[in-house]
């Protein structure tokens, strides 16, 4: 039905009062049919919202490495993180996943890059007891 709306003319970027896109909904949730819809029709992959989160942020912090994936083979920056932000790696390493830690990390990106606050994801890991992404970035170097 998505994708009918859409070649009906549906903005793929229409957002709701709070800035979340249709694309940030569809992949916070776990939508990954609706997420690649939406990016085939043309969806902004970073695209933020009003809480300057990304759609592979929210991804990354639902712990969805499909949608992950899909919103990377579609242009998400995997080390962007908006005006007051923070980085997808970072909402990876906070919630624990594993998983998607590695990919990132597999993208080229600045591992030891601070959020708005200071923090790095080793940090962030650390504060929030991830011991799993913790333990894997010290592994990797992360200061």
């Amino acid at each position: 039905m998505l994708t009918r709306l859409l070649q009906k003319g549906l903005p793929p970027n229409m957002s709701n009062h709070k800035g979340d896109t249709l694309l940030m909904l569809a992949a916070y949730h776990g939508q990954v049919d609706a997420t690649k819809a939406l990016l085939e029709a043309g969806a902004e992959p970073d695209r933020y919202n009003d809480m300057a989160q990304t759609p592979l942020a929210g991804a990354a912090f639902k712990g969805y490495l499909p949608i992950v994936e899909l919103l990377l083979s579609h242009g998400a920056q995997p080390g962007f993180a908006p005006p007051g932000g923070k980085t997808p790696l970072m909402f990876a390493a906070m919630f624990n996943r594993l998983a998607i830690v590695q990919l990132l990390l597999s993208q080229d990106i600045d591992k030891d890059a601070k959020s708005s606050d200071g923090m790095s994801a080793l940090d962030l890991a650390r504060s929030m007891g991830a011991a799993d992404t913790a333990t894997y970035l010290e592994a990797a170097g992360s200061s």
